[in-house]
């Protein structure tokens, strides 16, 4: 499982800038890759993990912005098209995980 976090928030003030900043972090502290500018995403073990990582998600919650979260199964986001542009060095485009059946 796939979970994506897609984000706008305010930068106006210092204190705004400051609250988005520590948001950013915790995403990349918790695991997220930006895949690309308010755009990131992390892969999980399962609904468990998805579950945990949304209630986290929700505990650090910057006061203000739009912020959203979508979970997507390993073919769903191995059939994502980059439309344009190149795949970055640091993009993963499915899992090395195994999968036995």
């Amino acid at each position: 499982m796939w979970v994506f976090v897609f984000f706008d928030l305010p930068v106006g003030t210092k204190t705004e800038r400051r609250n988005a900043t520590r948001f950013r972090n915790f995403l990349i502290n918790d695991g997220y890759d930006m895949m690309q500018f308010s755009v990131y995403n992390r892969v999980c073990r399962g609904q468990d993990a998805v579950d945990k990582h949304l209630a986290r998600l929700t505990k650090n919650l910057p006061p203000r912005g739009s912020i959203r979260a979508l979970q997507v199964t390993e073919r769903q986001f191995a059939r994502m098209k980059t439309l344009v542009g190149d795949v970055k060095q640091h993009e993963k485009t499915a899992t090395d995980q195994l999968v036995l059946l």
